[in-house]
């Protein structure tokens, strides 16, 4: 069973002003986060990271997982994470080589997320020794109506089942923190893990969309 900060279900709640928003979701974050990043430019990092301290951070404990927001400490996995060939394949190439290219994807992306809706990718890490394993979350794309479950792991932490216990705990956290209505998911047609996972979590094929033209996605939904 996921647990959740009570501070974090007080915060959404409170931002929903007692209206559910709704969730758009999908397999990979990194055109928001490149999205973000390109309206962050020209903006220091330590202004995009401000409205952090005027919320309380979010975490979600499974059994054997810990869900956390990520800082720019988190560089160094987040570099490994984005150039993994499972990530460039079925996500894409963000064009990130360095440890700061890295945190400037962290700061203009996931925490210019979480200021903004309350969610956004977090820090997957195994409970027993802090060790990063890869990111799963929420994300809110400007090309989607809904909001998108999104993850990806590390080579060695793959099937496992880590990839469903993360998710489903975000699932958990969109239905009963964020009070969204609908979840939805982007995979890559060749992606067949992906597939299988959103399957056994309950996203159902909807129809096939192209966020980027020219490179069709299935999409996945759910009710929550």
């Amino acid at each position: 069973m996921t647990r959740y900060s009570r501070h974090a279900a007080t915060n959404a709640r409170r931002r929903s002003h007692g209206k559910p928003r709704q969730a758009a979701q999908g397999t990979e974050e990194a055109q928001a986060a490149a999205e973000a990043q390109a309206a962050g430019r020209g903006r220091p990092l330590s202004a995009l990271s401000k409205p952090l301290a005027a919320r309380a951070a979010t975490r979600l404990d499974t059994a054997r997982l810990t869900l956390t927001e990520l800082t720019p400490e988190d560089a160094p996995f987040v570099l490994a994470l984005l150039n993994d060939p499972a990530w460039l394949r079925n996500v894409g190439d963000r064009g990130i080589r360095t440890v700061d290219g890295a945190r400037d994807y962290i700061v203009a992306g996931p925490i210019t997320m979480y200021a903004r809706e309350g969610f956004g990718l977090w820090k997957t890490a195994l409970r027993a020794s802090g060790e990063p394993i890869g990111l799963c979350g929420l994300i809110k794309r400007p090309t989607l109506d809904d909001v998108d479950l999104g993850f990806a792991l590390l080579p060695a932490y793959r099937g496992q089942g880590y990839a469903r216990e993360a998710a489903q705990a975000c699932v958990d956290h969109a239905r009963q923190v964020a009070g969204l209505r609908r979840l939805v998911a982007i995979v890559s047609p060749a992606n067949e893990d992906s597939i299988r996972l959103l399957d056994a979590l309950g996203l159902r094929y909807e129809r096939m969309v192209e966020l980027t033209p020219g490179d069709p996605v299935r999409l996945h939904a759910m009710a929550l």
